[in-house]
């Protein structure tokens, strides 16, 4: 018997896409829609399609501007200069921000997999979230370009990624939001997030592959896998252009009240079912 339906399938590819890139909590969602509906849990290999899938999406949407940071590391290294070109010093600035998530996802990844198992704490956490965007509002000075960021100011947004690492606590919003205290743009602390995703959600991905030795990996079917890589790769990349769109004009306070809402309901809920 499978683990989830086609119908399945698509509804959670959808929410992993949508609720990666809006700052609303991807992780959170994913723990909340399937305790909601009692679905079943849709096991590792579905998982990590669903990674590779919002990967995909930011890989697609930003494919030149990864492909100039690649080379632009690639540049530095071999002259072992930043030579002032902002291209180099921002694939560096992402190579840093990446360092916080990964060394506080292994020192601690039995802490985080237990709050997984835990749909009352994502509701606080979610809660927390939309502290965040509001302090990220609150805090913003917009003064600052990304390639004038300071590798403390990399740190600071990396460490907002690493936060995300607990469900509930939404990955953009606590990046962009960072962002914002650090002096970005809004439109820019989005593109910074989005591009600073590249290598965490890669590195999940395959963190979620490397656990499937001795798990069953059909217990999806390709064609649920397929679903469910295409609906979060379609979704994430709708995503992005919306948000990208909508934030050069708006901010975050309606994704606040969103993140309050639901997690108030989804806290009270679950105190309920105690």
């Amino acid at each position: 018997m499978l683990a989830i339906s086609i119908f399945q399938a698509l509804i959670l590819g959808i929410v992993q896409g949508v609720t990666e890139f809006i700052p609303i909590s991807s992780s959170g969602h994913l723990v909340l829609v399937p305790w909601l509906l009692d679905w079943r849990n849709p096991g590792l290999a579905f998982d990590a399609m669903l990674h590779l899938g919002t990967l995909f999406a930011v890989g697609a949407f930003f494919w030149q501007d990864l492909a100039e940071l690649t080379i632009g590391a690639a540049l530095s290294i071999k002259e072992r200069s930043l030579a002032d070109e902002p291209r180099r010093k921002i694939a560096w600035l992402i190579l840093l921000g990446t360092l916080p998530a990964t060394v506080i996802g292994f020192t601690f990844e039995d802490f985080f997999e237990a709050l997984f198992a835990t749909p009352m704490w994502v509701g606080i956490l979610l809660v927390a979230t939309g502290v965040l965007l509001i302090a990220g509002e609150k805090l913003s000075r917009r003064n600052l370009e990304v390639h004038e960021m300071t590798w403390l100011d990399a740190i600071i947004v990396g460490l907002g990624q690493a936060l995300a690492i607990a469900p509930g606590i939404s990955r953009s919003g606590a990046t962009i939001s960072a962002g914002l205290w650090r002096g970005l743009g809004r439109e820019d602390a989005a593109r910074y997030s989005f591009l600073l995703a590249v290598p965490i959600i890669l590195g999940a991905g395959v963190f979620k592959l490397k656990d499937l030795s001795g798990a069953p990996l059909f217990s999806s079917s390709p064609l649920i896998l397929c679903t469910g890589f295409l609906a979060a790769a379609v979704s994430g990349f709708l995503s992005i252009k919306f948000l990208l769109g909508y934030l050069r004009k708006r901010g975050l306070y309606p994704f606040a009240i969103y993140c309050w809402s639901v997690g108030l309901a989804s806290t009270l809920f679950a105190l309920a079912s105690f």
